[in-house]
């Protein structure tokens, strides 16, 4: 199976006349396919790209396990059309470290114990790393504002707040 293969999964939502090619850079890879127009960023990534590390937490915006990077930026990828990101380049957990080479937040996240069940472990590391970028988050009630979009509903908070700090002092 190439590696842009991808396996086209019948819908009555729409006929295969609606759909519409697009091409989609996720984690440095182009991707042709054929998407609903109404589908999104979400659903795709799952389930014809197979690439399940966001999750559908809420799929209303409001929890933040759907969180991935588009151009660099943090996304609800429950909350945007596919479509929209056609020739941008999308960002998701698989794309950020490999078991034996993870990225630094990652590696964070395990040493400060920041999970717990685990389901929102993804969008918490993806919105850490968008905000290792952005010109805020110093002391950890910034930290804890900035991160405020993800959801841990085991309470893990005060350990990402530890990771995400270790990471930010050796940035």
């Amino acid at each position: 199976m190439s590696p842009n293969h991808v396996q086209e999964i019948p819908t009555e939502s729409a006929s295969s006349s609606d759909k519409l090619n697009v091409e989609l850079k996720v984690n440095r890879k182009t991707h042709k396919i054929q998407i609903d127009p109404r589908s999104t960023l979400l659903d795709v990534l799952r389930e014809q790209l197979n690439l399940t590390g966001a999750k559908k937490g809420c799929d209303q915006g409001q929890c933040g396990a759907c969180t991935v990077h588009v151009d660099g930026r943090r996304v609800n990828s429950c909350l945007s059309l596919a479509v929209t990101h056609e020739g941008e380049a999308i960002r998701t957990i698989e794309g950020i470290g490999q078991p034996g080479a993870l990225h630094p937040m990652q590696a964070a996240f395990v040493e400060h114990d920041g999970f717990q069940c685990g389901y929102c472990t993804s969008g918490q590391i993806m919105s850490a790393v968008a905000l290792l970028d952005e010109p805020y988050g110093h002391t950890d009630d910034e930290v804890k504002e900035a991160m405020s979009g993800n959801i841990c509903r085991c309470g893990a908070y005060s350990n990402i707040v530890s990771a995400i700090q270790q990471v930010r002092r050796k940035v």
